[in-house]
């Protein structure tokens, strides 16, 4: 259902499943700001895709392009300084003790979406659009939806505000994830993901996969391959 009279901020990151989102706030909202985050990240190329995909996303659609607004880069390289995991630093990836692989960037999500409450406050937008999702996930608990759900509950205590967050993945698979593209956007946005995104952990583009970019061994790497190959055999 469509939601035309709201005003929504997308944090996004260049990957697939905020592409995605971002094209699900443009369908649903009839003004959306995007807003991302360079906290150090050893695939910090994936900042360097996000202005050729906000072009592509324009070219896509006469509508999406007049409603999409201004783009937002915050520095949270503080992140990098408080965690030791292998989303920021240059080792193996690999399980802890904990039960979380490495990957897991303590606080990352929280501060994200702190960091865009605040911003929308300002601006006045409304919504707040994320990709978490703990049907396809590595386990992270900030990706959470009742994670999610508390942290909306504290900002808008903190800021007497009435912010909603929307995470339109949270309860889909990865499979599930390119057919609501396709849905979106149609074969043009699909072969955008697959082209232009960047979701691999190691940051490396190299040779083009059916499913797009990347490592192809990392667990983003995996879990986008995995998707793809049954979204393509269920279509």
């Amino acid at each position: 259902m469509k939601n035309l009279s709201k005003r929504a901020l997308v944090l996004f990151s260049g990957g697939q499943d905020s592409t995605t989102c971002l094209a699900w706030a443009l369908e649903r909202y009839d003004y959306v700001e995007t807003i991302g985050f360079d906290y150090g990240q050893r695939h910090a190329i994936e900042l360097s895709m996000r202005p050729h995909l906000l072009q592509k996303l324009r070219r896509l659609s006469s509508a999406w392009d007049r409603k999409l607004g201004e783009d937002h880069i915050i520095d949270l390289s503080l992140i990098s300084q408080l965690s030791h995991t292998a989303m920021t630093e240059n080792i193996a990836i690999e399980m802890q003790e904990n039960g979380l692989p490495n990957t897991f960037v303590p606080g990352r999500n929280l501060m994200f979406m702190l960091t865009a409450a605040t911003l929308a406050y300002r601006r006045q937008l409304e919504v707040l659009v994320g990709g978490m999702c703990e049907t396809d996930f590595s386990g992270y608990p900030d990706c959470r939806d009742d994670s999610m759900k508390a942290l909306q509950v504290a900002i808008n205590l903190g800021m007497a505000s009435r912010l909603n967050i929307e995470t339109p993945l949270m309860w889909i698979d990865k499979a599930q994830s390119w057919r609501l593209a396709e849905q979106l956007g149609g074969e043009a946005l699909i072969e955008l993901i697959r082209q232009d995104t960047h979701t691999c952990y190691l940051g490396e583009r190299g040779a083009l996969h059916v499913w797009g970019h990347g490592c192809g061994t990392c667990p983003a790497c995996d879990l986008r391959a995995k998707g793809y190959i049954e979204y393509v055999r269920t279509k």
